[in-house]
């Protein structure tokens, strides 16, 4: 039975375990938000830089490094096709430091550093293992001794105990099909690598929030707070949203058979948890907890067009000055890129729910295109989950 001693892969919201490490050690003077990331690599490593401008441990917590999503050594080309259509355990597993840091040293960046916004599982990766060197340890015995043993979280870790091990809740697929467990110590502990309970997180929120005592609550508000190297409204690992008369940091993480969600409510002092032990979207259940007015999602079924059909969205949308949505077709898929024309980026499948609304399963989003009396595509809505609607008309 499930219960709030349960333990969950937490995924990606070890990232902001990762970014309170960071802000702990700059208050302790053993690092500089600005330091380059040359400062703190073994000997024989390169940090890559470009256009005389080297990558520093914010823009590796801000995800504006211009390092990739993943490195290209961590999992084979026919996963990173089809990321979940299998298992992967085995694959972060055997992952190692030595591996990180290989792929880093011969890394040439596609764009410049500080330039935009791409979310890097592999710069939080390697942001953790320069703070662990820099510590003299590794980066779970750092979580550890920095974070969850002084908040009395001892259901966190990056290697269960053998008693955490005991009240696993199994990971499973969206068809609930079981999964094992991904990720173990290694190269990308920092990055995704923390497993807990609801009851060890609900503490972790509050530590946050200032509602109980902390020796890193400075730190915590230090990550808080928006950062000046990032292009995006965001803190040090933690995405922020200031809508509804709110002040909300909050991030998310999903991993081979589990999807979480963590948030705090800063001028309300409230936090929510959610964690899952399925693929099933669970964001819009946090925000919600968070702020009522924001509905819950209704559950989407795609359905089939023809090629003739899909043709006819893609193309480019202008959604603000600088923003272009690009449309493009993969045979019978859809996939979406929001950034600067030509810039970097991840794109993501949408998937249709009728001729003309669209919704995506990597994000909560939908979008509604709209014809004119020739059939013809001429804009898009997306709409938000903060409930804010933003329309581009389409350019070409």
């Amino acid at each position: 039975m499930v219960d709030g001693d349960s333990v969950f892969e937490i995924g990606s919201i070890t990232k902001v375990f990762t970014a309170v490490l960071l802000a702990d050690m700059v208050e302790r003077g053993e690092v500089r938000l600005d330091d380059p990331i040359s400062k703190y690599l073994p000997a024989g490593v390169r940090a890559p830089a470009r256009n005389g401008k080297e990558i520093t441990l914010a823009h590796l917590s801000t995800h504006m490094s211009g390092l990739p999503r993943d490195p290209g050594n961590l999992v084979p080309l026919w996963w990173r096709l089809c990321f979940w259509c299998t298992d992967a355990s085995g694959l972060l597993k055997r992952y190692s430091v030595d591996d990180l840091l290989a792929y880093l040293s011969h890394y040439t960046l596609k764009r410049d550093i500080g330039a935009e916004s791409e979310y890097s599982n592999f710069a939080v990766a390697v942001l953790g293992q320069l703070l662990a060197r820099q510590a003299g340890t590794d980066f779970a015995t750092l979580v550890r001794t920095r974070i969850t043993d002084p908040l009395g979280m001892t259901d966190t870790a990056v290697l269960p105990t053998p008693d955490m091990q005991t009240r696993l809740a199994y990971g499973h697929s969206e068809s609930l099909k079981p999964r094992s467990s991904w990720y173990q110590p290694g190269g990308y502990a920092a990055a995704g690598g923390l497993k807990s309970t609801a009851n060890d997180m609900l503490t972790f929120a509050a530590a946050n929030l200032g509602l109980r005592p902390s020796p890193v609550l400075t730190a915590m508000q230090k990550s808080h707070q928006p950062n000046e190297t990032a292009k995006m409204q965001s803190g040090l690992g933690w995405g922020i949203n200031k809508s509804w008369d709110a002040d909300i940091r909050h991030h998310n993480g999903g991993t081979g058979g589990y999807v979480t969600y963590l948030g705090v409510d800063l001028k309300r002092r409230r936090g929510v948890v959610v964690l899952s032990n399925t693929l099933n979207e669970i964001d819009d259940i946090g925000v919600h907890l968070l702020e009522s007015r924001v509905p819950l999602v209704k559950e989407h079924r795609a359905i089939k067009l023809s090629s003739r059909t899909l043709g006819a969205y893609v193309g480019a949308y202008q959604m603000q000055p600088d923003v272009v949505l690009t449309i493009s077709r993969r045979g019978n898929r859809l996939f979406s890129h929001r950034g600067r024309p030509g810039g970097g980026g991840e794109k993501l499948e949408i998937f249709a729910e009728t001729e003309t609304e669209f919704f995506l399963k990597a994000v909560n989003a939908q979008m509604t295109f709209t014809k004119d009396g020739a059939g013809r595509i001429t804009q898009v809505v997306i709409h938000h989950p903060n409930g804010q609607d933003e329309t581009g008309p389409k350019i070409r």
